[in-house]
């Protein structure tokens, strides 16, 4: 819950172009996102509506960070579209599958938190850069988030469609009554 009500208060410092304040918000949210992936695996504190409120909390911080940084032209605008367009297909394919499916464990890729880490990663650059720490260069970490966000995106498409696909089959094989 504390990343999901950190992202008002960054979105109005990235708006007000408050650097230092932003920074300090987005590194909090990003070390919280850590310890709480942390102490859910180590103590076995998982739970479906914890999984939901990560991804949540993960959706809304980033797409509001890129979409911000974009219109005040500090990233690229093709990166923010790219992040964004990540999630809304990952959302649009998690409401497909509770609606013809039905409940939907999240399941986390690999992939998927490795470009989740980027994106922290990449956000925390841009806004050092912002707060003038000199010499940082967010170029390459730009595109290694872009090719990160479409692999994993693709990744999400194809194992979700196939999982779709094995429990619609598998309801067509039941016998009738079962």
């Amino acid at each position: 819950m504390l990343r999901v009500l950190l992202v008002a208060p960054i979105c109005w410092l990235l708006w007000q172009e408050r650097w230092p304040f932003a920074l300090l918000l987005v590194a909090v949210a990003g070390v919280s996102d850590g310890l709480d992936g942390f102490l859910a695996r180590h103590y076995g504190w998982q739970s479906r509506l914890g999984g939901i409120l990560d991804a949540v909390a993960d959706k809304l911080l980033l797409i509001a960070c890129f979409v911000i940084l974009a219109w005040r032209q500090h990233a690229p605008v093709w990166l923010a579209m790219i992040v964004c367009g990540r999630d809304v297909i990952i959302a649009l394919g998690a409401l497909g599958w509770r609606m013809l499916i039905g409940l939907i464990e999240p399941r986390p890729s690999l992939l998927s938190k490795a470009c989740t880490l980027a994106q922290i990663i990449y956000l925390l650059m841009v806004l050092l850069a912002l707060a003038d720490w000199p010499g940082l260069r967010s170029t390459a970490l730009a595109w290694l988030v872009a090719a990160l966000c479409v692999a994993s995106g693709v990744h999400y498409v194809l194992v979700w469609s196939r999982r779709a696909w094995q429990v619609r089959h598998a309801d067509s094989l039941s016998p009738p009554g079962v």
